[in-house]
């Protein structure tokens, strides 16, 4: 199939941009990497009328590391952000979920603040802005937000933008000191969207775990993020029970049954996954 007809206009600054977002309004759709906006097109399953392609917007193709946080701008692409030295040393989960984001060729086309956008609940950057407890800068002609990752999304593929408003970056702050991260998944083929995927944060003091905390994909309508601290705190990160946090993890989750997996079987890959994704956060913390 192909897109249904629609105008197109590449503005050259972020002032230009916002002007055209706000006369086309709902109608309107930013193009930047197209990774995700471009199949959904192409089936037909969106029609909007007018494309605003961002790929001139050079301004906002960083990679800044500010006030221990890393800042991601709206043209950066994956690759460069999984690339970055600096960010990695400020927020290792980035790279560790990046390498997971499709295939080099979509990673070095595609857009971080692109992917969380699309609000896809299969999406890896999704979880870790929400582990993170990271925010969303929009802009619109005349106003300026952040917003926080719990309140950005909505729902599948929806988020709180509104018409006429642009992601121009995402904030990922750092973890506490003697913090471990990672990233696992489980998918069908190497590249596709994960059946059941974390990240996971283990932060250990003198050896001993003082929190255990995971955010999931493709289990709930939007990232979801669980505390499980209570199944392992105190506990040497060298041998608590992460198979407890797993089967914690397991109780909280309410996933739907699709063609990939039954309800029944994420539930197992959450409690499987859990324990192995902290306990290679808590190695990590403790090394």
């Amino acid at each position: 199939m192909k897109p249904s007809p629609f105008a197109w206009s590449a503005p050259t600054s972020l002032d230009e941009a916002l002007t055209v977002l706000t006369r086309v309004g709902g109608d309107g759709k930013v193009l930047a990497g197209g990774q995700s906006l471009l199949p959904i097109l192409n089936m037909r399953l969106a029609a909007p009328g007018h494309l605003v392609d961002i790929n001139r917007l050079t301004e906002l193709a960083y990679v800044r590391v500010v006030d221990g946080s890393v800042v991601v701008g709206a043209l950066a692409r994956h690759a460069a952000v999984e690339r970055d030295d600096p960010a990695y040393g400020v927020q290792p989960l980035l790279r560790q979920a990046l390498q997971l984001v499709a295939h080099p060729v979509i990673r070095n086309r595609g857009t971080t603040v692109g992917s969380i956008a699309h609000a896809d609940p299969s999406g890896e950057m999704t979880a870790v802005l929400a582990l993170t407890g990271g925010s969303v800068q929009v802009a619109s002609g005349d106003s300026r937000r952040d917003v926080a990752a719990a309140d950005f999304f909505a729902g599948p593929l929806e988020s709180c933008l509104v018409p006429g408003e642009l992601a121009v970056s995402a904030t990922f702050p750092s973890f506490a000191p003697g913090s471990g991260t990672t990233f696992v998944e489980v998918a069908r083929r190497h590249g596709d969207y994960a059946v059941c995927g974390l990240a996971a944060v283990v932060t250990v003091a003198d050896g001993v775990v003082t929190s255990a905390r995971a955010a999931y994909v493709s289990v709930a309508p939007t990232p979801l993020v669980l505390d499980l601290t209570d199944a392992v705190a105190g506990a040497e990160a060298g041998g608590a029970d992460w198979a407890a946090a797993g089967d914690l993890a397991g109780e909280q989750v309410d996933p739907e049954p699709d063609i990939h997996a039954s309800a029944d079987y994420r539930r197992h890959l959450v409690r499987v996954l859990t324990a192995r994704a902290l306990a290679e956060a808590a190695g990590r913390a403790a090394a």
